[in-house]
C-alpha cells in the first residue's frame, strides 16, 4: 500500500513539473526546457531563460499562473512520436535544444510526448516524456516552488549554466504544511548557522574546501563522544590501534583501491625526481590488514576486532561540500573484525546491538538496509552469495526489518547500512556493516584452523558513527545545537546578582572545576536577566546559577534550567551530586 501511495505521489510531482514548465514558457515564452523529474521531497526543472535570473518573487508569479492552469482542468495525454526525425528538427526549428538533444538520444526506444490540453481538446503544451502522468490538473491540490539555484545541463561543468527551480507537491494541503514547517525547523537547526552561532567549527579557503576547523566548543562534544567510544570498544573485546595517514601506491594496487577509487584519492610524489608516489589514505582497511598479519593466528585468536579512529581524505567536487556533513577530511569510528565463517552471524549481532545501544544515548530511531552486489565488483560471486546470505541470517535471527536496496553495496562487499531518524523525523545514514571476503584474499590473511588446515578468515568492515564530522553535523541539528549536559561544551554558567557577590561564586567555580564540570564565569557588565537569558538561550547552557544576599547567607544557589526555566534553590553539594549523576547516566537521570 505505502508502494502504491508513493508511486502515486511520484506521479503527481512529475505532472506538476509539467504545469510549472508550461507556466514558466508562458511568462518566459523564449525559455528553453531541460529537464524535469520528480525527486524524493519534490521535483525540479531546469530552464535556459537568456537575459533572466530568476528571483523569489518570479516563483510567486509563476505559482500564480500554474494555479490559473490548474484550475483550468488541464489534462495529460499520452502521444508517441510517429516520425522521430521530423520532431527533431522541429525542436531544433522552436529552439527547444535540449529537447533534441534527448530525442536523439532516445530515438529508438519509442519515444512519447505528453501533451497538456484544455477541455476543448487544443493542446496548450506538450514535454519529452515517458510517464506516467495524471488524468487532469484537478488532482493538483497543494504545491509549492521552493527555491531556484544554478544546474549545470547534464551536471557536467563544461556544460552551459541552467537555472533550477526546486518545487514540492502533496496529496493533500496538510502534508503540504508539515513538510513547510519540517523545512523550516531543519533551516533553523541548520549546523552551519549554529556552527558560526554558537562557535563550533569553521572551514577556510586557505586550508581548502571540507577541511574542518574544530573549534574548542565542538571539540569537547567530541571528547566526549570519542571517551564513550574508547570505552565501550574495550568493553565489547575490540582492540585500539593508530595507523599511518599515506602509504605508498603499492599497498592501493594491493588493496584494489586504485581500479576501484583512483578517482577519489589523493596522490603525492616523494620527491621531484622520484616516480615513487604516495596516496593519503581514504581508507583504514589495509593498514588493519598489515597488522593482522604481522602475527600468526589460530582459530583460538577470532574473533579479532580491531578498531581506530582513523582520519582519511576523499576527494569531492567543490560544489558537493557542505559544512561538517560532506567533507574531504574525516575520522572514521573505524572497526573491521576478522572472524570464522561459523562466528560470521554471532558477530553481525554484536554490532547491531552496538548500533542499537549507541543509539538510544542520542534518543534516535534507525531504520536498516541491506544493499548488494553492485555492476562494478571484485571477488567472485558464490562468495558474494554467501556473504548477502550471512547479513540477511543475522538481520531474519533477530526479526529485523529491512529493505534490500539491490546493487548498491560496496565493491568489495555487501553492507546492511543503519539511518538513524532525528529529532524531526529526517533520515541520516550513519552505521555500516560490510562483508568482505575479497581483501583477506588479496592480501592472503590466513588462521590456523582446528583441523590443522590454513585458511582465509571473514573481514568484516564497521563503523558505528560513520564520520566523526558528519556525526557531530547530525547531533548539532538533532539537538538545535542544545547538547544535554553530557556532551554540552559547557555545562553550567554562573551569574551572580551584584558585584558583590562574585567572591562566592568563583569559590562556586572552584568547586564544579574540581569535579571535572565544565562550567563558565564571566564578569560581565550587563544585567543579571540579560546575562541568564543568553546563557540560556543564545549560548545553550544547560544550567544556570544564580546568587545573592539570600543565597550566601543560606549556602544555596538557585537553579535555572535550560528549556525549563527556574527550579529552585540548591545546596552546591546537593546541585554538584545531581549534575554529575546526570552527566555519568548520559541523561537518564536529569535535574527537576
Amino acid at each position: 500500500m505505502e508502494k502504491h501511495i508513493d508511486e502515486k505521489l511520484h506521479t503527481l510531482r512529475h505532472s506538476c513539473s509539467h504545469i510549472m514548465a508550461q507556466a514558466v514558457q508562458q511568462l518566459y515564452p523564449k525559455a528553453k526546457l531541460a529537464i524535469g523529474p520528480a525527486i524524493e521531497n519534490g521535483f525540479y526543472y531546469d530552464f535556459d531563460i537568456e537575459g533572466v535570473t530568476l528571483s523569489d518573487e518570479d516563483l510567486k508569479e509563476i505559482e500564480k499562473v500554474m494555479k490559473k492552469l490548474i484550475a483550468q482542468n488541464l489534462t495529460f495525454e499520452k502521444y508517441v512520436i510517429p516520425d522521430v526525425e521530423k520532431q527533431i528538427a522541429e525542436f531544433k526549428q522552436q529552439g527547444e535544444i535540449y529537447k533534441a538533444e534527448l530525442l536523439e538520444e532516445h530515438k529508438n526506444d519509442n519515444p512519447t510526448l505528453y501533451l497538456t490540453k484544455d477541455k476543448d481538446g487544443k493542446v496548450l503544451f506538450n514535454d519529452l516524456c515517458s510517464g506516467p502522468h495524471i488524468e487532469s490538473t484537478k488532482e493538483i491540490k497543494a504545491f509549492k516552488l521552493m527555491s531556484v539555484a544554478g544546474a549545470y545541463w547534464r551536471g557536467n561543468e563544461k556544460n552551459k549554466m541552467l537555472q533550477r527551480i526546486y518545487a514540492t507537491a502533496f496529496l493533500t494541503k496538510e502534508e503540504l504544511d508539515n513538510y513547510i514547517k519540517q523545512i523550516e525547523e531543519a533551516k533553523r537547526r541548520d549546523h552551519r548557522k549554529l556552527g558560526a552561532q554558537l562557535d563550533l567549527f569553521s572551514v577556510r579557503d586557505e586550508i581548502g574546501g571540507g577541511l574542518v576547523l574544530w573549534h574548542p566548543n565542538l571539540y569537547t562534544v567530541r571528547e566526549e563522544i570519542e571517551n564513550y567510544w574508547r570505552s565501550e570498544h574495550r568493553k565489547r573485546g575490540y582492540v585500539i590501534v593508530q595507523t599511518p595517514q599515506l602509504a605508498k601506491t603499492k599497498l592501493w594496487e594491493l588493496s584494489g583501491h586504485i581500479d576501484h577509487y583512483k578517482e577519489n584519492m589523493f596522490f603525492i610524489q616523494k620527491e621531484e625526481d622520484s616516480e615513487e608516489q604516495y596516496i593519503v589514505k581514504p581508507m583504514n582497511c589495509p593498514f588493519h590488514i598489515l597488522i593482522y598479519q604481522s602475527q600468526r593466528h589460530s582459530y583460538r585468536d577470532l574473533p579479532l576486532r580491531m578498531a581506530e579512529l582513523g582520519t582519511v581524505y576523499r576527494r569531492e567536487k567543490s560544489g558537493a561540500l557542505s559544512g561538517l556533513t560532506r567533507v574531504q577530511g574525516f575520522t572514521q569510528d573505524d572497526a573491521h573484525i576478522f572472524c570464522t565463517p561459523e562466528q560470521l552471524v554471532d558477530e553481525i549481532n554484536s554490532i547491531i546491538d552496538f548500533v542499537s545501544d549507541t543509539m538510544k544515548i542520542f534518543n534516535m530511531e534507525f531504520e536498516v538496509e541491506l544493499s548488494t552486489r553492485p555492476e562494478s565488483f571484485v571477488g567472485d560471486l558464490k562468495n558474494w552469495d554467501l556473504a548477502e546470505a550471512g547479513l540477511k541470517e543475522a538481520m531474519d535471527k533477530r526479526g529485523m526489518k529491512y529493505e534490500i536496496n539491490e546493487g548498491d553495496g560496496a565493491f568489495y562487499g555487501p553492507k546492511i547500512d543503519f539511518k538513524v531518524k532525528d529529532a524531526i523525523g529526517r533520515m541520516w545514514q550513519c552505521a555500516t556493516i560490510q562483508l568482505d571476503f575479497n581483501l583477506p584474499e588479496r592480501f592472503e590473511i590466513k588462521y590456523q584452523d582446528k583441523d590443522g588446515v590454513l585458511k582465509t578468515p571473514v573481514m568484516l568492515h564497521r563503523v558505528i558513527f560513520g564520520s566523526m564530522e558528519r556525526f557531530h553535523g547530525i547531533l548539532i541539528e538533532h539537538y538545535a545545537g542544545a547538547f544535554p549536559a553530557w556532551l554540552a561544551p559547557h555545562q553550567v554558567a554562573l551569574v551572580p546578582i551584584a558585584d558583590r557577590h562574585n567572591d562566592y561564586m568563583e569559590k562556586i567555580y572552584n568547586m564544579l572545576r574540581s569535579h571535572g564540570i565544565r562550567v563558565i564565569f564571566e564578569e560581565k557588565s550587563e544585567s543579571m536577566n540579560y546575562k541568564i537569558r543568553d546563557y540560556l538561550q543564545n549560548k545553550k547552557v544547560p544550567y544556570v546559577l544564580v546568587a545573592g544576599d539570600k543565597e550566601i547567607e543560606s549556602n544555596k544557589v538557585a537553579i535555572r534550567k535550560r528549556g525549563v526555566g527556574q527550579i529552585g534553590e540548591m545546596t552546591i553539594d546537593g546541585f554538584i551530586e545531581k549534575l554529575l549523576n546526570e552527566i555519568n547516566s548520559k541523561g537518564k537521570e536529569e535535574i527537576n
